[in-house]
């Protein structure tokens, strides 16, 4: 395109590519497993605050349209097609109309009063998966709740903002009707398609976003670096490689000094740290896996022995792999 740097739209598609790659990581691992589904359908006036702590939510507007006000922050019109990805706990409110009294209140476990605490007046259920004041309402909202267990997941979701929201006109995808359908469908076997509805849109918006000049930050634009991007690169591929600085910087073809300045202006971390980030982040993962022992999660994440492991664990998180494992898994929304 005449005028355009080929430099700049060269690490404009890196910058994409990696983030996208990025993406793809956070969703690889951990996947909609029983997430809570809704369509929420409203007639004004209405009003209703959610503070269930989720990890990630994916509201989409199907039709009508609703003011999404996010603890803090100034009220944003949501219109048909628009979707917004809520990274939790921070609570938020969705109106017909900014300032509209609360009237209903959704707590963790998706248990829903009025803002006294009490049942509900206002809102109830409609058939399958619908909820809301009225059967049929002029505005019809569909609502996808993640509950993340994975340690790693928590780590990638860091980098994205407390409110991502796509507008229509920045995606072409029939998703978000085809999800607002399904979760009435009372069939078996539909919460497995849900689920997996319901990354596709989570994938869809997260890819809109990487296109964005301003959409990739933190280490996600890291990636497209040539130093710092490679070195993310090798550690998250080869956790267990007894990886060092100098190691690092050979593989990627820069001096130690090089590598140590790029990666801790564009991490914020040095990449010894980011490293021990990771692998304890995998390793409290991967101990819930049928099968697993502290020896074998050490070898996967490139720890010699489960005593190293072990002592590391517990160093930077405050407990044994074992403890760990043990504790049970944060309760799911559904």
């Amino acid at each position: 395109m005449d005028g355009e740097s080929p430099t700049a739209s060269t690490l404009c598609a890196s910058v994409y590519a990696a983030v996208v790659d990025a993406i793809a990581g956070l969703l690889d691992g951990p996947r909609a497993r029983g997430a809570f589904l809704l369509r929420s359908s409203m007639d004004p006036p209405w009003s209703v605050r959610i503070q269930d702590e989720a990890p990630l939510t994916v509201l989409a507007v199907v039709r009508g349209e609703a003011w999404f006000t996010l603890a803090g922050d100034r009220p944003t019109r949501l219109e048909p097609g628009d979707v917004a990805v809520v990274r939790g706990p921070r609570p938020y409110v969705v109106a017909d109309e900014p300032g509209r009294t609360v009237q209903a209140v959704v707590l963790p476990g998706q248990v829903c009063t009025d803002p006294e605490g009490g049942p509900s007046a206002v809102m109830r259920f409609h058939g399958t998966r619908t909820w809301g004041n009225s059967p049929d309402g002029a505005t019809l909202l569909a609502t996808g709740t993640y509950q993340l267990h994975s340690e790693v997941s928590r780590r990638l979701l860091t980098a994205l903002p407390a409110l991502l929201l796509v507008r229509r006109a920045e995606w072409t995808t029939p998703l978000v009707g085809i999800l607002a359908d399904e979760i009435g469908v009372p069939q078996p076997g539909q919460e497995a398609v849900l689920d997996r509805l319901l990354d596709l849109v989570l994938i869809s918006v997260l890819r809109a976003w990487a296109a964005r000049p301003d959409g990739a930050t933190g280490w996600y634009r890291a990636q497209a670096d040539p130093v710092a991007g490679a070195a993310l690169r090798l550690m998250h591929e080869r956790p267990e490689h007894p990886w060092t600085l100098d190691v690092l910087a050979r593989e990627v073809g820069v001096s130690r000094a090089l590598l140590a300045r790029r990666f801790r202006e564009l991490v914020g971390e040095t990449p010894m740290a980011f490293l021990t980030q990771w692998r304890l982040a995998l390793a409290a993962d991967l101990p819930r896996e049928p099968g697993a022992t502290v020896g074998s999660v050490a070898r996967q994440v490139g720890y010699g022995s489960s005593y190293a492991l072990s002592t590391a664990f517990k160093r930077v998180r405050g407990v044994s792999p074992q403890q760990h494992r043990r504790r049970p898994p944060a309760p799911s929304a559904a």
